[in-house]
């Protein structure tokens, strides 16, 4: 059996791009695991740092699981549905985290917030569009956002432990979130257009 017929064979809820989602979402909890032996003072630093490794294992799988989908041609309902969602659960619960150890404080704050409160926004409208069959396709915009989101939360992930190797580490980390915090707002705005659209059209 030739290796494209053996990759077209195992398209379903047990295939390689949907494996790599259920890994992104089983990277969670872990993370959370790690932010509370940093609060029992258990490692502090290789709490971080495992954080850090944590998020970046599910950050590639995020590329990895869509890039094979299509190119092995295994893309699925399932796939489709679960990719976004464990995509924010993963941001949600590292921002949360922050927040809660004081990493992100302040005015930075708003910034996690707008992010958190377009994302959930962004679902709500997605569920609405779809119900009426209309696609809003991503843009490259869209791509740089995500992006953007992980780089500074990986930033702000190391955090304290980055700070020790890299002075600016928790600092480059914040204005990134600010700055991907503009641009979720901007990209925001096409899921928004189309669901007024819509709505004002019924």
């Amino acid at each position: 059996m030739s290796d494209a017929n053996l990759k077209q064979r195992y398209v379903g809820p047990w295939s390689i791009p949907n494996l790599l989602t259920y890994a992104r979402i089983l990277v969670v909890p872990l993370v959370v695991l790690c932010f509370d032996l940093e609060e029992r003072g258990k490692s502090t630093d290789i709490a971080r740092w495992s954080a850090l490794g944590l998020f970046v294992f599910a950050s590639v799988t995020d590329f990895l699981d869509g890039y094979l989908a299509r190119i092995w041609k295994q893309t699925s309902s399932l796939g489709r549905m679960l990719d976004p969602i464990a995509d924010k659960l993963l941001v949600a619960a590292c921002l949360l985290l922050l927040a809660a150890d004081g990493t992100i404080a302040g005015w930075s704050i708003w910034a996690a917030i707008v992010i958190l409160s377009r994302e959930i926004l962004v679902s709500g409208l997605r569920e609405y569009l779809a119900e009426l069959k209309v696609s809003v396709p991503v843009t490259q915009l869209a791509k740089w956002k995500t992006t953007l989101q992980m780089v500074a939360l990986g930033f702000l992930l190391a955090g304290p432990a980055g700070d020790k190797i890299f002075p600016y580490c928790t600092d480059t980390g914040l204005i990134l979130l600010w700055i991907s915090a503009v641009v979720t707002l901007v990209t925001g705005y096409d899921y928004f257009r189309a669901g007024l659209k819509h709505m004002i059209d019924e």
